[in-house]
């Protein structure tokens, strides 16, 4: 089986029904809402995961879109491993590259504001930058995620 079949099963697992891979309504599309569903339950590893196969076939300008909300997960991944393992060898170093994935999700996703396919761009492209911007002022020593205040994201 294939990355993408099993993502396409894992998708429809998630309660999507049969996955359409072609559905053209981006807002509507499967692995779009996979992305977000993931993401509220703090499993930014799969939310990069589901989202990078909608990614890989996406020729228009949302590659770029889409490219933004995978490196915007990617940096939630990193945050939080260092908080589950902050005094672990590779873990303990995951602030500095959190930050270089929010500086480029912000870039890749900011042209897109302020709302695009129903996500609110612009907000989450503010918190994107305060997150970065908190753990440089705290000279990467501090983590600001937990379980507790990880952000949700509500499609409108």
């Amino acid at each position: 089986m294939s990355k993408g079949e099993r993502i396409s099963r894992f998708v429809a697992e998630l309660g999507a029904g049969d996955v359409d891979p072609n559905q053209s309504d981006i807002a509507k599309h499967p692995f779009y809402r996979a992305f977000f569903h993931c993401w509220n339950e703090q499993h930014y590893y799969e939310a990069h995961d589901v989202l990078e196969q909608l990614w890989l076939r996406t020729k228009s300008s949302d590659a770029d879109y889409f490219k933004g909300l995978i490196q915007a997960a990617g940096a939630f991944v990193h945050l939080q491993k260092r908080f589950e393992h902050p005094f672990h060898a590779k873990h303990g170093k995951r602030l500095p590259p959190a930050v270089r994935l929010f500086r480029l999700a912000e870039r890749n996703l900011s042209r897109f504001g302020p709302r695009h396919h129903e996500l609110d761009v612009a907000g989450f492209c503010q918190l994107l930058h305060e997150y970065a911007d908190r753990i440089v002022a705290s000279d990467y020593q501090t983590n600001p995620w937990s379980p507790e205040t990880a952000p949700k994201l509500k499609l409108m």
